[in-house]
């Protein structure tokens, strides 16, 4: 069995503050502190496309040894976890879909039933997949309206819990939709069946990717200045298609999200290896490894704390406080992963997800 590299669950830790910062600030407010608001937008979007890509490279650490062996029992093993996990994942998600719309695990548990169709195929194919995804949703777009449902005001969807209503929101325009969302887990599927250990690979990775994403934000703010001509309400709407914002998810930002992902990924690994005898490296290791239970805490506790102790409106606080909290809460993590594992294997939610999924 190869040893476990460090660097991803330094990732999956990193990905999941800065799903943390995005979300508290989605949910709290961003009133006022212009100075932080660019700081701030660094974590839109790339944050939870890291969060999935890394779900696709782990997909890929569970059957690499059965593909490579062609061990068709272990692999069958393996299957029905990634389908118990997946199903778990999507009932987790929508359990608390009322409290938080924006949940991103039901769209998981999907993403991971269609990566299945590919662990047994070349990962060039994958590959050639996730961008088949990428650059189909734009011809979507064309037949369906991306604003059906959509209260964007207060980010409410009418018709949710209808079949057309959630099935539309599930494949085409929720927050992290099937198509093309499910692209990212199959980059991370490619990506998981490459060698990781190398770290020559690792490196060129990290170049060719820091490549791709610096290029695509070139021509996405090149297009929009080109083309809008210096008229600011032209820029705007050319931002929702030529931008990187993750809604609509369209062929930029995916190139972009995905890129950046990549480029974390190596160099955490990287960093994570250079100092793996670090506390830091330490704990934030830890800490990835409690991903699952700290998205689900952020959401159960702590978007409830400041709506038990404070009488200001959701959407009201300043982006300060959104970012603030959200640190000392992504603080607060940390250092309940480190003792938690001082007397456990694994996380709560970690566990259980273990228990009924195995």
């Amino acid at each position: 069995m190869s040893k476990r590299i460090v660097g991803i669950d330094v990732t999956r830790a990193l990905a999941i503050i800065g799903m943390i910062i995005v979300n508290f600030k989605m949910v709290f407010g961003q009133q006022g502190s212009s100075w932080l608001k660019p700081i701030v937008s660094v974590f839109d979007g790339k944050a939870a496309a890291t969060f999935v890509v890394l779900a696709g490279i782990g997909i890929a650490f569970m059957t690499n040894t059965a593909v490579k062996n062609k061990d068709r029992g272990r692999l069958q093993i393996a299957r029905k976890k990634i389908i118990k996990r997946a199903l778990l994942l999507f009932v987790i998600g929508l359990s608390y879909i009322l409290i938080w719309p924006a949940d991103i695990l039901h769209f998981y548990g999907i993403y991971m039933l269609l990566t299945l169709f590919f662990v047994t195929r070349k990962p060039k194919y994958a590959l050639w997949f996730a961008f088949l995804l990428i650059l189909s949703y734009p011809l979507w777009m064309l037949l369906l309206n991306y604003d059906t449902g959509w209260d964007f005001t207060n980010y409410s969807y009418e018709g949710f819990w209808t079949p057309e209503g959630f099935l539309r929101n599930l494949f085409y325009n929720g927050f992290h939709p099937v198509l093309p969302w499910a692209a990212f887990m199959l980059i991370g599927l490619w990506f998981g069946r490459q060698n990781l250990h190398d770290f020559r690979f690792v490196k060129k990775a990290l170049g060719v990717s820091l490549l791709i994403f610096i290029l695509t934000n070139l021509l996405s703010k090149l297009s929009i200045a080109f083309l809008s001509e210096g008229n600011e309400a032209a820029a705007k709407e050319l931002a929702q298609v030529l931008g990187t914002s993750p809604m609509p998810p369209l062929p930029i930002y995916m190139l972009s999200g995905s890129s950046i992902a990549i480029a974390i990924i190596c160099a955490c690994i990287l960093l994570a290896k250079r100092f793996e005898n670090s506390a830091v490296i330490k704990a934030l290791t830890k800490t990835g490894q409690l991903a699952l239970t700290f998205y689900v805490a952020h959401v159960l506790i702590g978007m409830a704390v400041p709506e038990l102790i404070s009488s200001t409106a959701f959407g009201d606080y300043s982006l300060s406080f959104s970012f603030g909290y959200a640190l000392l809460f992504s603080l607060g993590c940390i250092a309940f992963a480190v003792l938690w594992l001082r007397y456990k294997k694994m996380g709560p939610l970690e566990w259980i997800l273990r228990k009924l999924a195995n």
